[in-house]
C-alpha cells in the first residue's frame, strides 16, 4: 500500500475517531457539531490526498472541486457520482453546516471509502 493511500485512509480514521469519541451520538444524532465539522472536513481531505495521487497535478491555479469531476467524469462515471455525493454530504452538510445526522455521517464516510479504495486499486497495479 502506498504511502499516500495509508495517509488517505488515516485522514478516513481520524473522522472515525472524531465521530465516535468526540461527537456524542444519541439517538442517531450527534450533540456536538464542532466534531461532526471536523470529521466531515477530515474525511473529504482524505479523499482529496488519495485522488490527487492518481490524478496528478493541475497545468495551472488551485484544484476546485469542478476541476475533479471534470476528470473523474472521463475515468469512471460511477466514481464520479460517488465523488459527487462526498463532496456534497462530508464537505458541505457536515464540514460546513455540521448536520448531526448519523445516517449522513455514514452514508459519507462510506462514499469515502469507495473512493480511496478505487485509488488503491488503481495505483497498486500501476
Amino acid at each position: 500500500m502506498s504511502n499516500t493511500i495509508q495517509e488517505a485512509k488515516r485522514y478516513l480514521d481520524n473522522a472515525k475517531e472524531l465521530l465516535s469519541e468526540k461527537a456524542k451520538k444519541e439517538d442517531g444524532y450527534y450533540q456536538d457539531t464542532k466534531y461532526v465539522k471536523l470529521a466531515g472536513h477530515a474525511a473529504y481531505a482524505g479523499i482529496l490526498v488519495a485522488l490527487d495521487s492518481y490524478l496528478g497535478k493541475k497545468s495551472k491555479g488551485r484544484k476546485h472541486v469542478d476541476w475533479y469531476k471534470e476528470q473523474l467524469a472521463a475515468l469512471d462515471k460511477k466514481l464520479l457520482t460517488s465523488f459527487v455525493s462526498a463532496y456534497d454530504t462530508l464537505h458541505l452538510s457536515m464540514s460546513y453546516d455540521g448536520n448531526p445526522n448519523a445516517k449522513v455521517a455514514k452514508a459519507g464516510l462510506e462514499d469515502a471509502e469507495t473512493i480511496i479504495t478505487w485509488v488503491e486499486k488503481r495505483t497498486a497495479t500501476a
